[in-house]
C-alpha cells in the first residue's frame, strides 16, 4: 500500500471513505481479490486527500481507476 502517513481525516470523512469502499467492493464480482480492495482503498484515500467528500464520487473514481489500472 502507498504511504499515506501524512494524511489526517476527521471521523466523519473516515465514515464517508468507509462507505465508499464498501460500496465499491460490493460491485465487484466474486471472488474479490485483496489487490483490488487495496487499489480501491488507495484511490479513495488519494481522492479524499484532494478534498472530495461525496461518497458516490469517491466510489466512482475508485472503480474507474481500478478499471484503468494495468493488468499484471
Amino acid at each position: 500500500m502507498k504511504n499515506f502517513s501524512n494524511a489526517a481525516f476527521s471521523p466523519e470523512v473516515i465514515e464517508l471513505m468507509t462507505s465508499a469502499l464498501e460500496a465499491a467492493v460490493a460491485t465487484l464480482p466474486e471472488p474479490v481479490h485483496s489487490s483490488h480492495v487495496t487499489a480501491l482503498a488507495e484511490s479513495i484515500l488519494r481522492t479524499a486527500s484532494a478534498g472530495e467528500r461525496d461518497v458516490a464520487n469517491l466510489q466512482r473514481i475508485a472503480l474507474l481507476e481500478l478499471q484503468l489500472a494495468p493488468r499484471a
